[in-house]
């Protein structure tokens, strides 16, 4: 390397040194050469810098300033606003972390659902033939509490739905295929993935939704209509105790007309549109020829119809069916023996008058297999039928007027219109004919027609029922009056909305013991254990695994001439 580079290094140092080592100091005349030693004359001596500035360091004139290199560039920590601009950042920092908690359920929610739009859109919502503000006749008593459900003005879509659900009656075969498709996993409806509350279908935070299809316009409104207000009745007084587990029992009803076609669309309104978490309450066999397939192959829970049908008593039983009453063969069955043993009537001497169809013949079957029992020839009984919705009995009377056999008692199973109808025109025919139904007829309302006929067309007409008799004093008579006074004061206590109400309390003690996490799986397994019920009714409400229905006692009950019930015993 050259000595200039040297020097300029040298030279960057030395201006930071002191000034007496950047001066050159003046020789003197006196100083002794230092760059020969005494002992080596001919040899110079080397000496480096260093050793220069220790020997100059140690004159008096130390220390002396040196100027110092310049300061760093000033940094945002060394002011007044390190404090200010520390928050700031942390305060932006902990809103980027708020902003994505809050966005990103709603944003992962909304892509999930842009996937499920294609399979729901094929899915419209038809109009349905229910109950509407419009059609409701002017006597129907519907309870403010229970929303009837209302066909819409025009196609809707589906409520949004995990699955969709399989095509109900009267939808194109092509949409039918490709909804059985979607939905063939059965999977409930109306839960969030994810979620951490319980969001099972028909059940929130507030409350738990419950349908009814049933009747409540044309020939059977009264059966519907009663039905309704027993299990209003009983959910409202739950209600006013605080619900179950803080949670609301709502009740929404659909008017099927007592009608299979009209069936499958109230139940496919309630379980998609109004997203109820079961059906309790329906009303008539006919039509649950259609809503129990519906119902079971969703597995919704079915509860407490109003029906004895053996439909809805498998053996083994449906897992999602649940009956609280005695069947139609279990009444039937108790009557027979009534007519034979206590009355002695041949079997040969007992007829059926029947509707024509699955009820009718759900009660023939009863007597057929009681008289079979006894020893009778089940193939002599004489079965007298009616249209269903109809009061056309004049095929009825005159088969029975063309009978070889002397008939001198009549097992019915009809409704209360028609069963008032076909005894206004044989009674005078036959003066000591006995008349029996089953409960299903209506009670109260078979009473009230039979009344406006005259009291002779009233008296003596017996009718079995799956209910204590309504002028008894028990516990639970007496709260059901009390229900009944308080809620719907202008409804007088029937023998249906009795039903109707024990029921329902049923299904509330169940709810109580199931614990506030609900769904129809632990429902089911609740239901199953319910064991020993006393309800008040003079006898326990038992279901088990194998066992589905929780009473078998029949109880009968005759009409006097003031169209009042009295108890008999039918041994």
């Amino acid at each position: 390397m050259s000595g200039t580079d040297g020097d300029d290094e040298s030279s960057d140092y030395r201006r930071y040194a002191p000034r007496r080592l950047r001066d050159p100091m003046p020789a003197s005349s006196t100083d002794r050469p230092a760059d020969r030693l005494p002992s080596a004359p001919n040899i110079p001596l080397l000496r480096t810098a260093h050793q220069d500035r220790r020997a100059t360091s140690d004159f008096a004139s130390w220390p002396e300033a040196v100027p110092e290199p310049p300061p760093p560039p000033h940094r945002l920590e060394d002011g007044p606003s390190t404090l200010v601009g520390r928050v700031a950042l942390v305060v932006s920092f902990a809103a980027v972390i708020a902003l994505v908690i809050i966005f990103a359920r709603p944003i992962s929610q909304s892509v999930l659902a842009l996937f499920d739009t294609a399979p729901r859109a094929v899915q419209t919502s038809k109009s349905v033939d229910l109950l509407t503000p419009n059609n409701v006749p002017a006597d129907d008593p519907v309870a403010p509490a229970t929303r009837v459900a209302e066909a819409p003005a025009t196609p809707q879509l589906a409520a949004p739905v995990a699955q969709p659900a399989p095509a109900s009656v009267g939808q194109s075969s092509g949409q039918t295929q490709q909804q059985a498709t979607l939905s063939s996993t059965a999977q409930p409806l109306g839960q969030e993935p994810g979620s951490a509350k319980n969001t099972f279908r028909g059940v929130t935070d507030s409350e738990i939704r419950f349908g009814i299809s049933a009747a409540f316009s044309g020939a059977a409104k009264e059966l519907g209509q009663n039905m309704k207000l027993g299990i209003e009745a009983a959910f409202n007084a739950a209600n006013a105790r605080g619900g179950v587990h803080g949670r609301m029992l709502r009740l929404i009803a659909a008017d099927d007309g007592y009608e299979p076609a009209r069936t499958a669309e109230t139940m496919k309104r309630l379980y998609e549109k109004d997203q109820v978490f079961g059906v309790v309450g329906n009303v008539g066999t006919p039509t649950a020829t259609v809503a129990l397939p519906y119902a079971l192959e969703r597995k919704m829970l079915f509860f407490g119809a109003f029906t004895g049908a053996g439909l809805l008593r498998s053996d083994p039983p449906d897992r999602y069916v649940f009956n609280y009453r005695a069947s139609y063969e279990e009444e039937t069955s108790a009557m027979v023996h009534y007519l034979v043993k206590v009355k002695r009537l041949k079997p040969i001497q007992i007829a059926v008058f029947a509707q024509q169809d699955a009820y009718g013949d759900s009660g023939f079957s009863g007597v057929t297999k009681a008289i079979r029992s006894l020893g009778g020839d089940d193939n002599a009984i004489l079965r007298l039928n009616y249209q269903r919705n109809t009061v056309d009995v004049d095929d009825a009377v005159e088969q029975l007027k063309k009978s070889r056999v002397p008939i001198r008692a009549v097992i019915m199973v009809p409704t209360y219109r028609a069963a008032a109808k076909f005894i206004e025109k044989t009674r005078d025919l036959f003066p000591g004919m006995i008349y029996t139904s089953v409960s299903f007829v209506g009670s109260t309302a078979l009473a009230n027609e039979l009344m406006l006929l005259g009291k002779r067309f009233a008296t003596g007409v017996i009718v079995t029922q799956v209910v204590p008799a309504l002028e008894g004093h028990s516990s639970l008579v007496l709260d059901y009056k009390a229900a009944m006074a308080k809620y719907f004061p202008g409804e007088a206590p029937d023998y249906v909305s009795l039903e109707g109400y024990v029921a329902a309390n049923v299904l509330i003690t169940a709810l109580q013991r199931n614990g506030p996490d609900l769904d129809t799986e632990k429902l089911v397994q609740t239901l199953e254990h319910l064991q020993d019920l006393d309800l008040g009714l003079g006898t326990p409400v038992t279901f088990g695994r194998s066992e589905h229905q929780g009473v078998h006692k029949v109880w009968a009950t005759q009409l006097d001439e003031n169209g009042s019930y009295r108890a008999i015993d039918l041994q």
